[in-house]
């Protein structure tokens, strides 16, 4: 059997981080330095979050930026990563019979994904596809697709998910950098319990008290989903690549499955 390729979870929080240097995105940065070249990368991104699952299938996707109110810098930023069709097929063919339909046209790369990959990627070089994450179906639903998605790490992809494990903009406290209020200690806390020793048991986080504060819509917590079903299908836990804290109501902790 080939080597698997690691995959990870990232703590993407505000697109600033595109452009700023950090502890986070210094992780970020080492993460991508350490892993063998892949043969593309497929991330899970909270910012495709639709009413079907979907994978891009361009050969030159653009790069989406997918929010408002930052600096014009922000706006500049371009991510011109290639896109990789044949990926992108064999991600429709290893999930059967889920169904999977082939964006040619309508999405791309968002910021989900390039405010990541410029620290963990800067040159890229590395063709990029993406996964919407499924708004219509509930938690089982992605751990599973995740689990079925273990195949391509045998075939050299390199496969990232990209939310936030807390993330309630409406609870933003802007006098709290790098700081986390309780709740959203205890939610993150008991959740890195669950992805450091047994992912498969990641569903349970949905009756955790905090749940409906660290979590009051589930775009940015799903992608963990993909990771969680990753690591039950290596029976591999995941371990802690950093992880930190941010406004409030932001969780910035990644999680890394290592190469087998």
């Amino acid at each position: 059997m080939a080597r698997l390729m690691p995959a990870a979870f990232v703590g993407h929080g505000s697109p600033m981080n595109a452009l700023e240097n950090n502890r986070y995105t210094d992780a970020w940065s080492a993460f991508g330095a350490a892993v063998p070249t892949p043969k593309a990368i497929l991330v899970v991104s909270a910012h495709w979050y639709v009413n079907i699952t979907a994978v891009t299938a361009m050969r030159v996707p653009r790069t989406i930026h997918d929010f408002y109110g930052f600096p014009q810098s922000l706006f500049d930023v371009q991510y011109p990563a290639p896109g990789d069709p044949a990926v992108a097929a064999r991600v429709v063919d290893v999930v059967q019979p889920s169904y999977v339909g082939l964006d040619e046209d309508s999405w791309g790369i968002d910021h989900g994904t390039w405010s990541v990959l410029v620290h963990m990627f800067p040159k890229a070089d590395v063709p990029v596809v993406q996964l919407s994450v499924n708004a219509a179906l509930p938690f089982d639903y992605h751990f599973n697709l995740g689990a079925q998605l273990h195949a391509l790490r045998e075939e050299g992809v390199l496969i990232l998910a990209s939310g936030n494990v807390v993330h309630n903009l409406r609870l933003i406290d802007w006098n709290s950098p790098g700081q986390g209020a309780d709740w959203a200690h205890r939610f993150d806390d008991d959740t890195r319990s669950i992805m450091t020793s047994d992912p498969a048991q990641l569903g349970r986080a949905a009756s955790h008290g905090d749940y409906a504060r660290a979590v009051p819509t589930p775009d940015h917590f799903l992608p963990l989903a993909y990771i969680a079903g990753l690591s039950a299908a290596a029976n591999t836990p995941t371990r802690t690549l950093v992880d930190g804290y941010e406004m409030g109501s932001l969780s910035m902790t990644a999680y890394e499955l290592p190469a087998a």
